[in-house]
C-alpha cells in the first residue's frame, strides 16, 4: 500500500479521534489553555441578563450572549471570606476553616494544610494570578505567583479603580505569553463602604466619579439613576430610604461593569481570548434584608456565566441545573486537567471534593433526579455566631438554625445601611413598613425552617411542622446530616449532641445532651 494512503487514513483516524475526544467536553489542549475567574463583591442579579431592566451593564450582557447562563447557582455560604475560601478550595467553610471573615479582629483562617487552586495549579506548571480583594488566608494556602491585592495595595485601587485594575491585568497577562495561567479578579464593587469609606457614599459610588475630593477613574462614566425608578427586590421594603440605597448600588454596578469589560478588552488585544475560559459570578448575595449573611435564597443565589472558547459548547443559552460555587475548583481542575491531590503526597487522607465539574452543561442540559446543593455558615464577623446549615432542591429548601435562641446578628456595613436605619426606625416609632416581614419575625427564627419553593418561592410560609411534610423533612434532614458527616462539620451534633467516640473501634456518634425542653 502506497505510503501515502497509510499517511491519509492515519490523519482521518486522528480527526475521528479528537471528534470523539470533544463529545464528553474535552478537546485539543490549544483551546483549553487558560481560566479567567472573575468575581464580584455582593452582586446580585442587578442587570438585563437576570431581567432588570433598570440597571445598566452592557459589557455583562454581552458576556452573558458569548456565555452559558445559569438560572441556579448557589455560594455554598453568604459570607466574604467563607465563600471566597470556599470558591478556592473546593471545600464548605467549616471544612476548610474560614469559619468567618479573615481581617482585622475577626481572624479566621484556612487550615495550613488545605489544598487550593492556586496551590494545586502551581504543581501543576500553570501560572496564578489574583488582582483585587483576596480575603483569605493563611498565604501558604493561597500562594498566587502574581498578586495585587488588599494585602500590598489599598484596597480601592485594586478593588474599585478599574483603570487601575486594567493596567495589573495587562501587566499580568504580558509577563508571559506561553504558560497557562489562572488569573482571578475579584472587584471590591459592589460591596458597601458606609462603614468604613462613608466619604464615598453607601457603596462608594463617589469613589472615582470627578467630583471635588472624590479623585478621577479614566475609564469611568458614572451612571446615575433616579430612586423612584428602581427595581426594588421582593425582599426589601418598597421606601424611599431603601430606594435611595438601591439606586447608589446601582452606579456602583456600572463601575464594575465598566471593570469587566476592560477586563475582556485587555484579554482579547493579548491574544488570550480564544483559548480562555471565562467564569463570571458573585461571592454571596446583596447586603439588603435577607440577602448577605442569610440562607434564604437572596442570600445564597448568585448570577453566573460561564464563557468557553471552544466551537460547539453552549454560548447564549441557559442553564436551569442546580449548581453550586463549589463546583467551581472541580470544573477549572477539569479545564486543565489537573488532579486535586499530589500523587507524590505522603498525605494517609485528604477532603473530598463533594462539587463537580460544569464543563458537560457547556455541551447539553443534564437529566436531573432532585439533585440538591448545600450551604453552611458559621460567622460573618467575628461576633456573629449564628451556625446555619441548609439542603436546597428545585422544589424544597430545608435550613438548621443550630443557635435559633439568639436573634439573627446585624452586621456593622448593613446596620449603618439607610436600608436597615430605615427599618430599625420606622419599627420604633410604629409607622408603616412596607416589608414582608416585620423586624421581630427576622431577628427570631425557629431551629428549622422547611419551605416549598414551588408555592412559596418567598420563603414565607414554614411548613416544617405540617404533618404533610413530615416525610419530606425527614428526608431531607438525612441527606443535609450525610453531606455535613462527609465534609466532617464539627457543628455535626449541635445543639443537643456532642460527637464522641464510643469505644475504641466504634464510629463517632452524637451523644444527647439533655439540654433543651421539649
Amino acid at each position: 500500500m502506497p505510503w501515502n494512503s497509510c499517511s491519509n487514513k492515519l490523519c482521518l483516524l486522528c480527526i475521528v479521534l479528537l471528534q470523539l475526544s470533544g463529545s464528553n467536553g474535552k478537546t485539543n489542549t490549544a483551546a483549553q489553555q487558560n481560566v479567567l475567574l472573575l468575581l464580584a463583591d455582593d452582586a446580585g442579579f442587578e442587570m438585563r441578563s437576570y431581567l432588570n431592566k433598570i440597571c445598566q451593564t452592557p459589557n455583562l450582557d454581552k458576556l452573558a450572549k458569548e456565555s452559558l447562563l445559569f438560572n441556579n447557582a448557589y455560594t455554598s455560604v453568604s459570607s466574604c471570606s467563607p465563600s471566597r475560601s470556599a470558591i478556592l478550595t473546593g471545600l464548605p467553610s467549616h471544612q476548610n476553616g474560614m469559619y468567618g471573615l479573615h481581617h482585622g479582629v475577626h481572624h479566621f483562617n484556612s487550615f495550613d494544610n488545605i489544598q487550593s487552586l492556586p496551590k494545586i495549579l502551581k504543581r501543576n506548571n500553570i501560572r496564578t494570578g489574583i488582582i483585587g480583594k483576596k480575603h483569605v488566608g493563611p498565604s501558604i494556602v493561597y500562594p498566587f505567583d502574581f498578586a495585587h491585592t488588599e494585602e500590598n495595595n489599598s484596597i480601592l485601587q485594586v478593588g474599585r479603580n478599574i483603570t487601575y485594575i486594567k493596567l495589573l491585568v495587562r501587566e499580568f497577562l504580558s509577563q508571559n505569553k506561553t504558560q497557562p495561567f489562572f488569573l482571578y479578579v475579584a472587584f471590591h464593587d459592589p460591596h458597601r463602604c458606609g462603614h468604613t469609606h462613608p466619604e464615598y457614599g453607601n457603596f462608594c459610588e463617589k469613589f472615582g466619579n470627578g467630583d471635588v475630593g472624590m479623585g478621577t477613574i479614566p475609564d469611568w462614566n458614572p451612571v446615575y439613576y433616579q430612586w423612584d425608578q428602581v427595581k426594588v427586590p421582593y425582599y426589601v421594603q418598597n421606601t424611599e430610604a431603601a430606594r435611595r440605597d438601591i439606586a447608589a448600588q446601582y452606579t456602583t454596578i456600572s463601575r464594575l461593569d465598566k471593570g469587566v469589560g476592560l477586563i475582556l478588552e485587555e484579554l482579547e488585544n493579548a491574544g488570550f481570548k480564544n483559548n480562555t475560559l471565562v467564569i463570571y459570578t458573585s461571592d454571596n448575595g446583596i447586603p439588603f434584608p435577607n440577602g448577605r449573611t442569610n440562607l434564604y435564597d437572596p442570600g445564597l443565589a448568585e448570577p453566573m456565566m460561564m464563557s468557553s472558547p471552544i466551537h460547539g459548547h453552549r454560548k447564549n443559552n441557559v442553564t436551569y441545573s442546580l449548581t453550586s460555587l463549589l463546583d467551581i475548583v472541580p470544573t477549572i481542575l477539569d479545564w486543565f486537567n489537573a488532579t486535586y491531590m499530589d500523587e507524590d503526597s505522603n498525605e494517609v487522607s485528604f477532603p473530598q471534593l463533594t462539587g463537580k465539574s460544569l464543563l458537560p452543561l457547556l455541551l447539553e442540559e443534564p437529566t436531573e433526579n432532585n439533585t440538591a446543593i448545600f450551604a453552611s455558615q458559621t460567622h460573618h464577623e467575628v461576633t456573629m455566631y449564628y451556625p446555619m446549615r441548609a439542603i436546597r432542591t428545585k422544589r424544597h429548601k430545608l435550613i438548621h438554625n443550630i443557635n435559633y435562641r439568639m436573634p439573627f446578628p446585624i452586621d456593622q456595613d448593613f446596620y449603618v445601611s439607610p436600608t436597615f436605619q430605615d427599618l430599625l426606625n420606622r419599627t420604633r416609632n410604629h409607622q408603616f413598613l412596607p416589608w414582608y416581614k416585620t423586624l421581630k419575625k427576622y431577628y427570631q427564627r425557629p431551629e428549622w425552617e422547611l419551605y416549598d419553593l414551588k408555592y412559596d418561592p418567598e420563603e414565607l410560609n414554614n411548613i416544617v411542622s405540617k404533618p404533610s411534610a413530615k416525610s419530606i423533612f425527614v428526608e431531607l434532614e438525612k441527606r443535609l446530616s450525610d453531606w455535613l458527616e462527609t465534609t466532617k462539620d464539627p457543628w455535626l451534633c449541635a445543639p443537643n449532641s456532642v460527637l464522641e467516640n464510643i469505644g475504641r473501634n466504634s464510629n463517632p456518634q452524637c451523644m444527647p445532651l439533655n439540654n433543651l425542653d421539649d
